[in-house]
């Protein structure tokens, strides 16, 4: 009786044809089948496993990030006004500079003030500022919660406008 799964398959014979071992699940050995892929590289999909990681551990996080810090810096959260005398007003920080102030809000003359403190992000209304020294102002402001560094400014006030009220 000649047995083809021994005769073809002797010491690799059937893979000079292209022809490769499948074994039958029934019992009953092995069956040639064609290899179509002889001699072709294995090709890669588009989305390799290391474009994916570099995808999802870098590049979303930093997306991520930028969209909120841009959300937390443009959408305000509350505006309104505040009426005093600024006490402080200065360029602080090592890396990001930031304009800081302090506002000292008196409700009747000879009782305690109440300190708001705010940041200002613009260098023109920091001038206005630094030129009502000394004088009755309303400060316009804007609130911005959760903005995620201090470089921005080191308050969640940040100061728009300001209008002098009288000595």
């Amino acid at each position: 009786m000649f047995m083809p799964e021994k005769a073809a398959f002797v010491q690799g014979a059937g893979e000079i044809f292209g022809l490769k071992p499948r074994y039958n699940l029934q019992g009953r050995g092995t069956t040639a089948v064609a290899d179509t892929t002889l001699g072709v590289p294995k090709r890669k999909g588009p989305w390799s496993w290391r474009l994916v990681a570099f995808l999802v551990l870098i590049v979303l996080p930093v997306v991520g990030f930028s969209a909120y810090t841009w959300i937390a810096l443009h959408i305000s959260f509350s505006n309104g006004e505040r009426v005093g005398y600024v006490q402080k007003l200065s360029h602080r920080g090592w890396v990001c500079k930031t304009w800081e102030g302090e506002l000292a809000m008196v409700n009747m003359p000879g009782a305690v003030s109440q300190i708001f403190l705010f940041t200002v992000p613009d260098d023109a209304v920091a001038r206005a500022i630094m030129d009502a020294a000394g004088k009755r102002v309303a400060l316009s402001y804007e609130q911005h919660r959760g903005v995620p560094m201090k470089c921005f400014g080191e308050t969640e006030y940040f100061v728009t406008a300001v209008r002098v009220l009288g000595p």
